[in-house]
């Protein structure tokens, strides 16, 4: 009877996971429909909600900026928009970071999570798997001799927090592993192994 239940749970569990964070996702992006004039809300228009019509009209503004940012002058008019947050004290930090940040992770030539690496961490003894993300660059590459590479090791179970750290290429190795995979195997504590 214990061995059923805990089968249950196991197949239950994440599957209710799923359905809740979706649900919150969905339901967070359906907020914007209070952006919509009435009368084009869905409510006006067929007389009731309709769940996810957030969620598919964000996905089309995200889709219809990018269109209009890729072209010339989309792409003058964002120069003028991050010129004017710039000139204002305090978003012009926090835009900044986040402009950063974002344009690493999401670029298709950024330097993010390129490989799965194993390094010793945190003593010469024991071993975690970190992610390549680069080389040290700036004046604190003036300060390393040799060879060295900029690593994020991530926390488990959740990745978003970690340590950044600049090793020696020799220390690091390379893992003939996919960074999903690495990623799942992290966030699982090991459970989730790759093949």
């Amino acid at each position: 009877m214990r061995k059923c239940f805990l089968t249950g749970l196991l197949v239950l569990v994440p599957l209710a996971i799923t359905v809740w964070v979706l649900n919150i996702i969905i339901g967070t992006l359906d907020q914007s429909l209070l952006f919509v004039p009435e009368r084009w809300q869905p409510r006006t228009l067929v007389g009731f909600d309709i769940p996810g019509f957030g969620a598919i009209l964000t996905i089309l503004i995200v889709f219809v900026v990018g269109l209009l940012a890729n072209n010339l002058i989309g792409n003058y008019v964002l120069k003028l928009w991050e010129k004017l947050l710039h000139r204002i004290p305090v978003v012009s930090s926090l835009y900044g970071s986040v402009k950063q940040v974002s344009d690493t992770l999401f670029s298709s030539s950024g330097n993010a999570f390129r490989k799965a690496v194993l390094i010793p961490y945190p003593h010469a003894n024991s071993y975690t798997i970190g992610f390549l993300t680069g080389a040290p660059g700036g004046d604190v590459k003036n300060h390393l001799v040799g060879d060295y590479v900029s690593v994020y090791v991530p926390t488990t179970p959740n990745p978003t927090s970690g340590f950044f750290l600049m090793m020696a290429r020799e220390n690091v190795v390379e893992l003939d592993m996919s960074v999903d995979a690495a990623l799942k195997y992290i966030v699982s504590m090991g459970v989730v192994a790759p093949e």
